[in-house]
């Protein structure tokens, strides 16, 4: 595997640092591959790993939404397992994305921020999954499976990040993160368009990107019916910005809300290519011997999004912001329409994936997940109880922290500057903070977020997250107060015994300046200021 760009000058040091790389990879994936002798080639199931992008928990008829038509969706949630308890690794995007692809909690190899659009080669300074890190269309690829790359990719943007370097026998997409579903690039550099492996594709032919990629992935499976593949099919649907076709508009006219319905007929195009994706899957007669795994890479956006019931979006680590809706299908293997309660993340994809090619996740001990076969495929099975870990930069070495252990979930949120403790098995909503009532547990859950990050590592990069943290929480507040200013005295509140005589310490008296009449104001963080005038006496009342 070559990761270097041919058109990019390496130094023989980078060159040889980088040659040894690609030898431990190819020895670490070997040893994966050592259990796979015994199945072959034709027995392994094709496995298709589709992600939505900032899709709302309640944005999906299987897990309650009624707005949006989701049929293909819901039809897949019915013939498999949906995760109630399913977590993003990450808040948002390119770290939930590469903890997907490695298996790995991503701030280990210092993934924790979202890399800046850069598109040159500047050695390992250069933001992008570290070029050490295994995926796991590497370690598909060398147990024999054929491994295509479909649509966002944010991973970074140089040349050796690419898909088509990092494991991907073929990719159709663009490796930025937020992009015109009608493929513009406006004033961008021309390497940030959607490309067909190294070459750049004609935005003149392109439709719509949704429904573009949906139709790369059915070419896709024709094209490897005869052989095991995976499809990586990552939608930038529904992240902003808002474009949707005529036709999936029609699919949301109920929606009142404008902005809601734009957003919905996003959802629902999507919705719309997976069913021609898991169509072609059927009519190649691949059905029972296909894993599809769909998730959403975190909690839905901000705007137009619906995380119902749970608290926070996109970026918190709130529920809201990294509860998102799960399923994964395997007919005549995988369980059907049934939901699984236990808490799982998407860093547990890597090692099922794995188990399901014939291979022993087991002998790979860098991977944070567990193997989910043995629950999705026998309803007596219950995953090992285990915590769950979340961590975000706020780009000046403070961080936003989260675990959960088994019902009881603690916060250490960078919005509310706070440790705010939960129980979800009666409070999912997140709603009553038991911190004061359970100092106990603080403790504990802090103990053991201590240990986990003692073995992370700072982000090689940082991202606007912290600065966007702070403002939306002073937006917040002050929406919140200007509310509250025109509210009048409480009728049953007895004014008089609460006041009290001013002393004369705290007047304003000055024996050569008459005081005028003052204004009390209260600033958006809670402080008082005191406004008055005053006049030299000598001049008189001639204010």
């Amino acid at each position: 595997m070559d990761f270097v760009a041919d058109s990019i000058p390496i130094l023989p040091v980078k060159a040889l640092m980088l040659k040894r790389s690609r030898l431990l990879l190819s020895l670490l994936v070997g040893l994966l591959g050592l259990s796979t002798s015994v199945v072959g080639a034709k027995d392994r199931p094709n496995i298709v790993l589709i992600v939505a992008d900032d899709l709302g928990y309640s944005d999906v008829g299987f897990n309650g939404c009624k707005e949006i038509p989701t049929p293909h969706l819901d039809e897949l949630a019915a013939s498999g397992v949906v995760f109630t308890n399913g977590y993003a690794s990450h808040p948002y995007c390119s770290p939930s994305r590469a903890g997907l692809l490695t298996g790995r909690h991503q701030q280990r190899f210092g993934h924790g921020s979202n890399p800046e659009p850069d598109t040159q080669w500047h050695g390992e300074d250069t933001p992008g999954m570290p070029l050490s890190e295994t995926t796991l269309a590497d370690a598909l690829k060398e147990a024999g499976y054929v491994t295509g790359a479909i649509g966002k990719w944010h991973l970074g943007d140089a040349k050796p990040f690419w898909p088509n370097r990092r494991g991907f026998d073929e990719w159709f997409g663009f490796s930025g993160g937020g992009f015109s579903y009608w493929g513009d690039l406006g004033m961008k550099d021309p390497l940030l368009g959607v490309h067909r492996g190294d070459e750049p594709v004609d935005p003149k032919t392109l439709t719509h990107l949704t429904d573009d990629f949906s139709t790369e992935a059915v070419k896709f499976i024709q094209r490897h019916e005869t052989e095991p593949f995976f499809l990586y099919l990552a939608y930038n649907a529904p992240h902003a910005p808002d474009h949707a076709t005529r036709a999936h508009l029609q699919k949301t006219a109920h929606i009142e809300y404008g902005g809601r319905a734009v957003y919905g007929a996003m959802v629902a195009g999507m919705d719309e290519g997976i069913g021609r994706v898991v169509d072609q899957i059927r009519e190649s007669g691949l059905g029972e011997n296909t894993m599809i795994i769909f998730y959403s890479d975190n909690g839905g956006r901000r705007e137009h999004a619906v995380n119902f019931p749970y608290r926070g979006h996109k970026g918190m680590l709130f529920e809201g912001g990294i509860r998102v809706p799960f399923l994964v299908s395997w007919p005549g293997t995988v369980r059907s329409g049934m939901k699984e309660e236990s808490p799982i993340t998407a860093l547990d994809l890597f090692p099922t994936a794995l188990a399901a090619a014939g291979m022993d996740p087991s002998q790979n001990d860098k991977l944070d997940g567990q193997n989910l076969l043995p629950v999705l495929t026998d309803d007596k099975q219950r995953l090992p109880e285990r915590p769950l870990f979340w961590r975000y930069s706020m780009g000046d070495d403070s961080y936003g922290y989260a675990v959960r252990d088994g019902n009881w979930k603690l916060i250490d949120s960078r919005y509310k500057d706070r440790k705010l403790l939960f129980d979800l098995a009666n409070d999912p909503w997140e709603r009553e903070d038991l911190a004061a009532q359970h100092p106990e547990q603080v403790a504990r859950l802090s103990r053991m977020m201590e240990a986990w990050d003692a073995r992370n590592v700072p982000p090689k990069w940082s991202d606007a997250h912290g600065v966007n943290v702070r403002k939306e929480e002073n937006t917040r507040n002050e929406a919140v107060e200007k509310a509250s200013r025109g509210e009048r005295s409480r009728p049953d509140l007895d004014l008089h015994s609460m006041i009290e005589p001013v002393p004369a310490k705290a007047k304003f008296i000055d024996k050569d300046f008459y005081i005028w009449g003052g204004s009390m104001v209260r600033d958006s963080d809670g402080t008082c200021h005191l406004f008055y005038s005053r006049w030299p006496r000598g001049l008189g009342h001639m204010a």
